[in-house]
């Protein structure tokens, strides 16, 4: 995705002039499979944990996975098998969860594949907030280090379910949001003599509204009536659009054995990457869908998965299985059989909209 040794170069360079990092929590070398008791109250999310808050009554969060939970509340079982045969694959790591109606599941994958390092990050959260049913998935791609996709792992949903709006505005919180925590992740790493950067391709559904916004190459792809429909669009420097954006903020583009904003970085749109503002920003562009019975799936994937697998192929083969987890594995395995050479990392929802809420 990006040019290492150049940005590092760039980093080094401008130093002069411009005046914690922990590893990934994806479990490289075993797949995991997490089963929860569900809860008897709410909207009846398998995996429920209570968190404090007025507004927020039971939680889903996947930062919950890797620890324990009092009696009753939430119980894990895992399973930890090989991933494969060869040792050089670099490991799965999946799970997925439902919610006690049946009306929706969904399942992630992630592998960090050929890459010597693992820079993806994902977040799941189903939840209620004043009687509505609430659920956020996002896609973390980092890119000269890992630290920025963690961030936002930790930080973005948390932040967005606090805004003011999130409920009433939902796209103003979104954008607010995204750039806000950009802000503040370069000021937590303002010490740090590094510049780590990360995309973010996130949906969040609000009753029966569907929200995708897109910072980078990550990329949200719908099934609806039976077709494919991409919810976001790369940001790529030569975007007649973007490259316009940068060069009236002072930047170039240039051509780097694929164009590159200031000769660097591969995509216009990212958070981090601090020697590169204002011309890489991390305002998002947002998409709004109308959940109904049209809607059939949703594909969030780093671009590990995209530069391998096309949009229609991608919602017709999360079609084949009955189970999110298994369609997303799907996914990485066939991304990673053809070539693909980046980390890669899938969430798949699916939408079942012919259950009947008891």
């Amino acid at each position: 995705m990006v040019c290492i040794g150049r940005l590092r170069a760039l980093v080094l360079r401008a130093a002069a002039g411009a005046g914690r990092r922990r590893w990934a929590r994806v479990l490289c070398g075993r797949a995991v499979d997490v089963c929860v008791t569900p809860r008897p109250r709410g909207h009846g999310w398998r995996g429920f944990r209570a968190v404090a808050g007025a507004r927020t009554k039971m939680m889903l969060d996947s930062s919950d996975s890797d620890s324990g939970a009092p009696a009753g509340q939430l119980q894990l079982q895992r399973r930890a098998a090989a991933a494969g045969t060869e040792p050089q694959d670099g490991g799965y790591a999946s799970a997925g969860w439902q919610r006690e109606d049946g009306k929706l599941k969904c399942g992630y994958s992630s592998f960090r594949g050929k890459r010597a390092t693992m820079e993806d990050f994902y977040d799941v959260k189903l939840t209620e907030i004043d009687g509505h049913a609430v659920s956020l998935f996002g896609v973390f791609d980092g890119h000269g280090g890992s630290r920025a996709a963690e961030y936002l792992k930790e930080h973005l949903f948390e932040n967005l379910m606090k805004h003011p709006k999130f409920l009433t505005d939902t796209k103003l919180a979104i954008s607010e949001t995204y750039q806000k925590t950009d802000a503040d992740f370069l000021e937590s790493e303002s010490s740090a003599f590094r510049d780590d950067g990360s995309t973010a391709s996130t949906a969040v559904l609000v009753g029966g509204h569907l929200y995708v916004a897109n910072v980078g190459d990550s990329r949200a792809v719908i099934s609806k009536a039976g077709k494919a429909r991409a919810l976001s669009v790369d940001h790529k420097p030569n975007r007649s659009d973007e490259r316009k954006r940068i060069e009236n903020a002072g930047g170039v583009v240039i051509w780097a054995g694929t164009w590159r904003v200031g000769g660097v970085l591969a995509m216009s749109r990212a958070f981090g990457n601090r020697l590169l503002k204002p011309f890489v920003v991390a305002e998002p562009e947002i998409q709004e869908e109308l959940i109904n019975g049209e809607l059939e799936s949703l594909v969030l994937a780093s671009d590990g998965l995209w530069d391998a697998v096309e949009n229609e192929e991608a919602v017709s083969l999360a079609k084949t299985e009955d189970v999110p987890e298994s369609a997303a594995r799907k996914l990485t395995e066939i991304a990673y059989s053809r070539g693909s050479a980046d980390n890669i990392t899938c969430i798949v929802v699916q939408f079942h909209h012919d259950k009947i809420a008891g």
